[in-house]
């Protein structure tokens, strides 16, 4: 495929139920979850969902949590900058945009909710924006979860200058070459490169067949390009997670699986004694919710029950 054909694009379903929004006209996101009773009133906290970040990364990603968690309380999946149902433009995709995402996403839901804190899982890469987001902000997190989180491999610590990326531009200025940057991204997009990666993933032949298709649909988008080549480029690794990290204050869950391609977590240790911590393994590749969600739930409602902070704890 040629850099200067025109391409037709099929149109991007919902990635789960409920009802889609756009945050001024450039976030999207999903909402669900029971009725409250009185304004402002919810059953429990507001649960905000966050997606991984790759070449098509989608709030999809999310989905087993997002439809378990709505029958009990109001539920949020956002589609970070450049992917899903958010603008894909031209841009520089940077920690600190996926950050501000976070941010905006959280005063939105302290709209309609109030200003409780809420709760939140983000997934892969994304768990170092939650994780700063929650540094930066961290009266509006009542705890947050992390699924599979980068920084934690045979290179860490992670102790950069603040606000520092791993960026290598010359890879950068390679892959959005004008003549072949669609082109090549396609090819990494194709079904059978997208089935190659998530098995990667799971670890195993056998990957969620509703994922494998949607992510063929959101990665064939006007733009969707760009945030991904900003993912592989390195602009979107802080060079300063580790710090991060270990200044979170609210209650934190941090889930790995075993399987696959994304299993190096050694460096745990530096958070695992760290008395906010709790620390799960699963028999899973890198996504356990979507393969043991009974579990995971099971496990993620007892640190929810047993893990209110100490209001002096908060920042």
């Amino acid at each position: 495929m040629m850099d200067n054909v025109t391409v037709q694009f099929p149109q991007l379903p919902a990635a789960v139920s409920g009802e889609r929004h756009s945050l001024d006209g450039r976030l999207g996101y999903y909402v669900d979850g029971p009725a409250p009773t009185k304004p402002k009133e919810a059953h429990s906290p507001p649960l905000l969902l966050i997606h991984s970040v790759n070449a098509a990364a989608s709030a999809y990603e999310v989905k087993p949590l997002y439809e378990f968690y709505r029958r009990s309380r109001p539920v949020y999946a956002l589609d970070l900058p450049g992917f899903g149902s958010s603008d894909r433009s031209k841009a520089a995709y940077t920690p600190r945009l996926m950050t501000d995402a976070i941010h905006a996403m959280v005063l939105e839901i302290r709209r309609a909710h109030g200003d409780s804190p809420i709760d939140a899982i983000a997934l892969s890469l994304s768990c170092e924006f939650l994780a700063r987001a929650a540094v930066e902000a961290g009266k509006m997190f009542r705890s947050i979860a992390l699924i599979s989180p980068t920084g934690f491999d045979r290179n860490a610590p992670y102790f950069g200058p603040p606000g520092s990326t791993r960026a290598n531009l010359v890879v950068y200025r390679v892959v959005t070459f004008r003549l072949w940057r669609r082109s090549l991204f396609f090819l990494l997009v194709s079904r059978p490169s997208i089935r190659f990666f998530l098995r990667k993933t799971w670890g195993s032949a056998e990957i969620d067949e509703g994922l494998a298709r949607y992510d063929y649909l959101t990665a064939h988008q006007e733009g969707a390009w760009w945030a991904p080549y900003y993912f592989v480029s390195g602009f979107l690794f802080s060079g300063d997670i580790s710090r991060i990290y270990q200044s979170l204050q609210m209650p934190v869950f941090m889930a790995y699986g075993v399987r696959g391609d994304f299993t190096d977590y050694r460096a745990k240790s530096s958070v695992q004694i760290k008395r906010n911590w709790t620390v799960e393994e699963f028999q899973t590749g890198a996504l356990p919710h979507f393969e043991t969600l009974d579990v995971f739930t099971q496990r993620y409602d007892a640190f929810l029950g047993s893990a209110e902070p100490d209001a002096s704890e908060r920042r």
